[in-house]
């Protein structure tokens, strides 16, 4: 009887102690969003503090990084039909024209040169790599693009 006891409490305090560990676990593990969201890179550029250009029908944001990784956040209002146009608008960006479209070579006054360093601006939609060039990239309302210097 004394042993079928001593099994009960031990069962019931491997139970307790699981639990505690469970918990205490679930609490480390618990994601802060305040922490995160005053040490995210982007937290100091929200809507609110991008330079807004245009006033077109349609809202974009565009982002430029250049080869420091300091950003620079624009609210584009366009009514152009790709992103390449309502960006030459605002004199964002300068390139050539080639065979297979707009060659960016200048972002926002910055200029990155392959021939000199190896450098290059390279374009992405909505956080993934461009399928398109930035000329034949339809514009979205709400999409973001941004321009990044690259090696």
């Amino acid at each position: 009887m004394k042993k079928m006891m001593m099994k009960k409490l031990s069962s019931l305090f491997l139970c307790m102690m699981l639990i505690v560990a469970m918990a205490l676990c679930a609490t480390g593990c618990g994601d802060n969003q305040e922490q995160t969201e005053t040490e995210s890179p982007e937290a100091g550029n929200t809507e609110s503090e991008a330079e807004v250009l245009g006033e077109g029908a349609v809202k974009f944001t565009f982002t430029v990084v250049d080869g420091d990784g300091n950003e620079t956040v624009f609210e584009i209002h366009t009514d152009k039909e790709t992103v390449g146009d309502a960006l030459l608008e605002h004199e964002l960006i300068e390139g050539e024209e080639s065979e297979f479209g707009l060659y960016v070579k200048t972002v926002n006054g910055i200029t990155a040169d392959y021939d000199a360093d190896g450098t290059y601006w390279a374009f992405y939609v909505n956080g993934e790599y461009a399928a398109s060039g930035v000329d034949s990239t339809p514009v979205a309302e709400g999409d973001s693009y941004s321009f990044k210097v690259e090696k």
